[in-house]
């Protein structure tokens, strides 16, 4: 038995499709299970609910082999850190109740960093917390996500620009969402590895957001611009569109910490993953745009 949470998100829902032919059974916890395909809904067990519910988890572990941890975003919440635990900690209750074998759990490069990494912080508590349960478990450990850039459609339509509080200039190791899901996926199919470990999942390229602009205008065939927002008028900006203070606070303290080089170590030793991002730019950006 495999469980998915989150199987309506990014990577869960391409998760599913990556094991959808499998012979495995496969179980999601979801609020709302209109949200799954039709499809999905036939080939998969439902547990409806949150997976912060330690009867939800519990009930959705029941006989698990492996088990897809992936903490939502929540840009509403107050204290992103005790968000991250109010998810991780019935979670590891429910590990050890019901007798997982196996934990893929969804993080970032970064760990051993040695500072605050604003909303990368909660994430490596997390890892911790499910380590210290002592079930078998790998940390996928990621730097950007290319799909950041999707929240930014309306923007590079409207004024040819996309924003972020990153310098212009730093280069990032980026990820597609298809790759940590494929990447996932094989994982949650192998039932022979045991211990604890990470596995960074980085693409071919690192770029700094000029660098991401330069693609873009090629692949758009329009001139599109970077522009950095000053840390305050950023955190500002998000807290204008309901975002919680200490969430916003954790958006440029996790800014901060990429371009002091956060995904550098771990970066330059990964094996990288195949799409590249004038790839994703092509088959993701560039449909969303045209749309």
């Amino acid at each position: 038995m495999i469980v998915v949470t989150t199987p309506t998100g990014q990577i869960g829902q391409q998760v599913l499709d990556n094991i959808f032919d499998s012979r495995e059974a496969v179980r999601v916890i979801v609020r709302d299970p209109s949200r799954l395909s039709p499809r999905m809904r036939e080939r998969v067990e439902i547990v409806q609910g949150s997976h912060d519910d330690i009867a939800v988890v519990t009930k959705a572990f029941e006989d698990a082999d492996s088990v897809l941890w992936l903490v939502p975003p929540n840009p509403q919440a107050e204290n992103p850190m005790n968000y991250y635990l109010n998810f991780t900690q019935p979670a590891c209750e429910a590990i050890k109740s019901q007798g997982v074998k196996r934990v893929i759990g969804i993080s970032s490069l970064g760990h051993d960093f040695g500072t605050t990494a604003g909303l990368l912080s909660p994430a490596f508590t997390m890892d911790d917390l499910i380590e210290n349960n002592g079930v078998n478990y790998r940390a996928l450990r990621m730097p950007f996500f290319m799909e950041n850039l999707l929240h930014q459609v309306n923007a590079i339509k409207s004024q040819g620009m996309f924003f972020m509080a990153n310098a212009g200039d730093h280069k990032l190791a980026t990820c597609a969402t298809r790759d940590i899901a494929d990447v996932a996926a094989k994982l949650l199919l192998d039932h022979l590895w045991t211990g604890q470990d990470s596995v960074s999942v980085v693409g071919p390229d690192d770029l700094s957001p000029n660098d991401m602009a330069r693609i873009i205008s090629q692949v758009l065939e329009r001139p599109i611009r970077y522009q950095q927002i000053p840390y305050m008028e950023y955190k500002a900006t998000m807290m204008q569109y309901g975002m919680s203070e200490a969430w916003a606070q954790g958006l440029i303290d996790m800014a901060a910490a990429q371009d002091q080089g956060i995904y550098n170590n771990e970066s330059r030793i990964a094996q990288r993953t195949p799409t590249s991002f004038i790839q994703w730019c092509e088959e993701v950006l560039k449909p969303a745009f045209l749309t």
